[in-house]
């Protein structure tokens, strides 16, 4: 039987929490500009840092790592300890910061598509193609249209959190997470 790794373990228990906070957001959007702020902050910090090992231990297996998954690991942990830090100023840079997250993470997830389909096969490949495709087209849009970003925040979040943490758990359940 085969034993998930820490990377695999990480990526389900990121899955879970981002369906969470992803239904939460949906379910109370008017909340998105208060308490959630520092829950998004802890969920982009523990993105961040799952992009960073990811990083580390591809450079460690393969020789060299997807280095702009180690640059977004590093943006999403600053934003993140921004969110938590100050969440007042996050409701004023919410409109900018979310689009530039959520398009530093797609392009981080699509520089690692080949080599998530060589380890997972072609029906990972492409949910991870479409869940992120989906996700830097909701960014770019976010980008810019401010006000659209800040009238549906909650519901773009919440929806693009459930991709997120899809795309995280499928990635967790595939050979990716196996030792």
């Amino acid at each position: 039987m085969k034993r998930r790794s820490r990377l695999g373990w990480l990526e389900l228990i990121l899955g879970v929490l981002l369906i969470l906070l992803g239904v939460a957001t949906i379910l109370l959007p008017g909340k998105v500009f208060g308490g959630l702020i520092v829950l998004f902050g802890f969920a982009a910090v523990i993105m961040g840092i799952g992009d960073i090992l990811l990083y580390i231990r591809m450079e460690r297996f393969i020789g060299f790592g997807p280095v702009i998954s180690l640059i977004s690991g590093i943006v999403s942990v600053m934003a993140g300890i921004m969110l938590v830090v100050y969440p007042g100023a996050g409701v004023m840079v919410l409109s900018v910061l979310f689009p530039i997250w959520f398009i530093a993470h797609c392009i981080s997830r699509l520089s690692h598509a080949g080599t998530i389909r060589l380890f997972s096969g072609n029906g990972m490949y492409y949910t991870t193609l479409i869940l992120n495709g989906v996700g830097l087209a909701l960014g770019i849009l976010m980008l810019f249209r401010p006000a659209f970003s800040l009238a549906a925040i909650g519901f773009i979040a919440g929806f693009y959190l459930i991709l997120l943490g899809t795309d995280s758990i499928i990635l967790a359940c595939s050979n990716v997470g196996m030792r």
